[in-house]
């Protein structure tokens, strides 16, 4: 049969990229990324923009969709031929409301300077209000949807926005004939389709496949208007390594492919990362470390986790439940401080070596044994996204003294990261849901050995790490595999392309059990901290919030 071959195209938040990797053993060939040419708006036709809006401009993804995946087609030297598959994946819910031709609404000059048209990012937070009431009535109702996603309702997600769009301009709401997640959106611009991916549904828009969608009855007690939802949520239900259809003579022009290859449904950007790191069961975990941070945990059983922002069967893998978690701010904490808190001398000592002031500040941490300092941080930059889910929550550093240095408070930050995610882990196990091994990607894990190592020793477990630098793109060709099939030189099973082609290969940290022992004990610190600060013990950050709002 000879080499086959897929592609997987990732979209951040600012820039996306493809990479065109081998069915056989995962081995990648090439890889071309681009940034949005407008990025995130400021304005949007006439209207400047409130703060804690966060709108694109869909053009952009579509120019860097057809540009990465031509420019990477073109520097792997694969012939067209030999590539069996292509696979999309997107933050979510990043969505965008459409015509009844499928024509975007921004493109309406009726709706040139009404953002509720454009294209709302994962990171556009004015649905607080709307969310708050989802949830309150939820809990009034006892929805069973409420339970699945850990008792509370995000902002973030599609339904709050969905709400909050039709209160706030109800003749976009009318006007709109789908509100279809990006990620479905470029899809059917490869394809010509109209799909809906359950990946996107079961996260974002609190379906599951017993109880389907939120209840009509439940919809309209909100607004009158949204007791129809449904019909607004048009497109063929796929699931993850489905196919969603095939090239289209038109996009086939656009990428360099051939018409017919097949479109694999698309996917959340950090639930796909899951087979590129080979993990393919229950009990092991994904961190997947950036800005924020997203863990994935697969199991076989369903249970109520509170604070949670996902149990979905299905969602990542067949017959297997996936739970998603995380933390709102980690490199955007370390990357705070250090644009903010680091002196002069500081900055001119890393220029002259060459380094980045990260690797200086980390290489001075290190230095020092954990405690050392007599200091400890909660990671709460941006809110608690797990398992308190409470946005209204600020960090703290406390132990501070005229003799602190900044390398101290860098690593505390550090170890708040790690406490963090460990007071997840401990959630779910008090629910009942098994962590039997723990993987990490994205870049802090390729970048930064000391917190790797503090993970390691702040869970007294091994952490493994993922070889690939591209975890969610290389999952997209994974999947893309999986749908191309095993006569046209993919997979049949997604847990057997997960095995085959994806693999951790990258360094392995163990815990010293000195440092453990030393962490256990800050540890409980911090879990008495997260409770006074975090769990109705003192109401001072949601003071202060309401000061600065």
């Amino acid at each position: 049969m000879g080499k086959k071959y897929t592609i997987g195209v990732d979209f951040g938040t600012l820039s996306g990229r493809a990479v065109v990797v081998d069915t056989e053993d995962g081995r990648f060939l090439s890889e071309c990324s681009r940034a949005y040419p407008k990025g995130i708006l400021e304005t949007f036709g006439k209207t400047v923009l409130p703060k804690e809006a966060a709108i694109s401009d869909i053009l952009d993804y579509e120019q860097v969709l057809f540009d990465t995946v031509r420019e990477a087609v073109k520097m792997s030297g694969v012939s067209p031929d030999e590539i069996i598959g292509i696979a999309i994946d997107v933050t979510s819910s990043t969505f965008l409301p459409l015509d009844s031709d499928l024509r975007p609404l921004s493109f309406d000059p009726r709706f040139q300077d009404r953002y509720h048209a454009g294209l709302k990012l994962w990171k556009y937070h004015l649905a607080g209000p709307q969310a708050e009431r989802i949830t309150k009535l939820a809990e009034e109702r006892d929805e069973p949807f409420l339970r699945r996603c850990g008792g509370i309702v995000n902002a973030e997600w599609m339904l709050p926005k969905l709400l909050e769009t039709l209160e706030n301009d109800p003749e976009v709401y009318d006007v709109a004939a789908s509100f279809m997640e990006a990620a479905d959106y470029l899809v059917y611009r490869l394809t010509g389709e109209e799909t809906r991916s359950m990946c996107h549904a079961g996260y974002k828009l609190l379906w599951s496949k017993k109880d389907g969608y939120p209840d009509p009855d439940f919809l309209g007690a909100l607004h009158p208007k949204f007791r129809d939802l449904r019909g607004k949520l048009r497109g063929r239900e796929v699931f993850p390594g489905e196919i969603a259809g095939y090239l289209t003579k038109e996009a086939a022009g656009k990428t360099g492919l051939f018409p017919g290859t097949p479109v694999a449904a698309s996917l959340i950007d950090a639930h796909v990362a899951v087979p590129s790191a080979g993990i393919d069961g229950p009990g092991q975990a994904l961190i997947i470390l950036g800005t924020s941070c997203c863990m994935l945990l697969l199991s076989e059983a369903e249970r109520f986790v509170p604070g949670i922002s996902g149990c979905v069967l299905d969602g990542v893998y067949p017959g297997i439940y996936a739970y998603e978690a995380g933390q709102s701010a980690v490199g955007d904490m370390f990357d705070w401080f250090v644009k903010n808190c680091v002196p002069a001398a500081y900055e001119e000592e890393a220029k002259a070596r060459g380094i980045s002031i990260h690797t200086l500040l980390s290489e001075k941490a290190a230095l020092e044994k954990p405690g050392e300092s007599g200091l400890i941080a909660l990671d709460w930059w941006n809110g608690n996204r797990s398992c308190l889910a409470d946005p209204a929550l600020s960090g703290l550093i406390l132990g501070l003294t005229l003799r602190t240095k900044p390398e101290e408070i860098y690593r505390a930050l550090l170890e708040s990261a790690a406490y963090g995610i460990r007071a997840i882990f401990d959630t779910f196990r008090e629910c009942g849901v098994e962590v039997r091994s723990i993987t990490a990607s994205g870049g802090i894990s390729t970048k930064n050995p000391l917190m790797m190592q503090i993970y390691a020793d702040v869970l007294n477990t091994p952490v493994d790490t993922a070889a690939s630098g591209q975890g969610s793109a290389f999952g997209a060709a994974v999947y893309a595999a999986k749908a191309a099939g095993k006569e046209a030189g993919g997979y049949d099973d997604i847990r057997e392309a997960a095995r085959r082609m994806g693999h951790k290969g990258g360094a392995v940290y163990f815990p010293d059990s000195e440092n453990s022992a030393r962490y256990q004990k800050l540890y409980s610190e911090y879990r008495k901290l997260l409770s006074y600060f975090g769990q109705g013990g003192n109401e001072v950050m949601h003071f202060l919030h309401e000061i600065r709002e």
